[in-house]
């Protein structure tokens, strides 16, 4: 199994693509031939769900730094974590006369 992942983690997006639309049309065929009572190592149903969460996980995954690649290239490269709460503006501190 982690040598799948791995495989699958060295792969291109398109390919990722097409592997689970063939992962989603392969449960879809065992889904049916189990309906029919055609399928018979039933195990396989399982192993092929698990494919197609194992590709859609690594897409999200890529998506997601993809999205903050395109986040910190695009934010000013400020510490935000610096900004003490005398510094922000509380209309509730301020005095009237």
């Amino acid at each position: 199994m982690a040598h799948e992942t791995e495989e699958l983690r060295n792969l291109e997006v398109e390919e990722l693509e097409t592997r689970l639309d063939e992962a989603k049309q392969t449960h879809f065929n065992l889904r049916f031939q189990h309906v029919t009572g055609q399928l018979d190592n039933s195990s396989r149903l399982g192993e092929v769900k698990r494919q197609v969460a194992r590709i859609k996980t690594l897409l999200r995954e890529r998506e997601i730094a993809e999205a903050e690649a395109l986040e910190a290239k695009a934010a000013p490269t400020t510490d935000r974590s610096d900004t003490s709460s005398t510094e922000r503006s509380d209309p509730s501190s301020t005095e009237e006369s």
